[in-house]
This record gives structure tokens, sequence and C-alpha cells, in this order.
């Protein structure tokens, strides 16, 4: 999607679903917007509403902004947006970075209320 007045492909803007299958079952809405041309060496910054269940019962919905440049690990960050969360993830705040392993991305989610 091109963002009105943005003229070139320096930057990108997606909207997009996840599905969620372990940890919080359930799904998000996402904004996504990247800057770069290059795979691998661009930077984005990620805003998700994620509704969910977790393995224990508890369920609501909580929104997560993440980013980080692909090519450095150390940059990623990510944090749950204090004041988001709703039903049983109300008052949530902490981390929220994403990780990957074989199986691909996932969040780690660090609670610190």
């Amino acid at each position: 999607m091109q963002a009105e007045g943005i003229v070139g492909d320096w930057v990108d803007l997606l909207t997009f679903a996840k599905t969620f299958t372990s940890g919080i079952v359930g799904s998000a809405t996402t904004l996504f917007m990247s800057a770069g041309a290059n795979e691998g060496n661009r930077s984005y910054v990620a805003t998700e509403r994620i509704t969910g269940r977790t393995e224990d019962g508890h369920e609501g919905s909580f929104t997560v902004q993440h980013g980080g440049m692909e090519s450095d690990p150390s940059t990623w960050f990510g944090h749950i947006v204090p004041g988001t969360g709703t039903g049983d993830f109300a008052g949530w705040d902490g981390s929220a970075r994403i990780q990957h392993d074989d199986e691909g991305a996932y969040f780690e989610i660090e609670l610190t209320t």
C-alpha cells in the first residue's frame, strides 16, 4: 500500500492479519511499515492488536509495538503499549520482542506487572 504523499519505493506500508497457535492462541491485526529496498537491510516498525487466550484460560486483547533493523537483532525492540490491555490482559505492561526459530517468528513476552 502506498501512503498518500509518499513517492518512490523507499518505504512500504502493509496491513495484514496473523494467527497465533501457541502461548497465546488467537489473532492479530498488524500495521507494518518498512524502510529500505534491499532485503535483509531494511528497518521496520509494526503495531499489532493481539486478541487471544493463554494456555491457562486467560483471555483479552493488548497492543504491541516492535521494530528494528532486519540485519541486526541487537536493534530489535518490542513493548506492550501500556493501558491497551482488555479482559484478563488489562494492566499488562512489559516487553514483547520478536524472536525466530525453526518454526518461524514468535513474541517473547516479559511482563513487568
